[in-house]
């Protein structure tokens, strides 16, 4: 049985709307929020993540090679347009 009051709606940006971006979630899913340490984690500011922004930057995948494990845990092996594998 769903709460009344337990779904919450985020407003989000029209990039993000574009990108089919999800704005509603249940409660459970949601956590406090803890910026991040630049200092040991650079690079996270948005602007400096590959896809969005002016010039978005994004790369396309040309085969999944290999998977392994399930739910949160599955990690897959990427062949890229590029021809790179990660």
């Amino acid at each position: 049985m769903v709460q009344q009051g337990s779904t919450y709606r985020l407003d989000l940006s029209p990039e993000l709307r574009k990108r089919g971006i999800a704005d509603a979630f249940h409660a459970s899913l949601l956590r406090i929020h803890l910026p991040n340490d630049d200092r040991r984690f650079p690079g996270r500011q948005l602007h400096q993540l590959p896809g969005f922004g002016e010039n978005p930057k994004e790369w396309a995948v040309d085969r999944i090679l290999s998977h392994s494990g399930k739910g949160r845990a599955t990690l897959f092996e990427l062949q890229w347009k590029t021809g790179d594998v990660t």
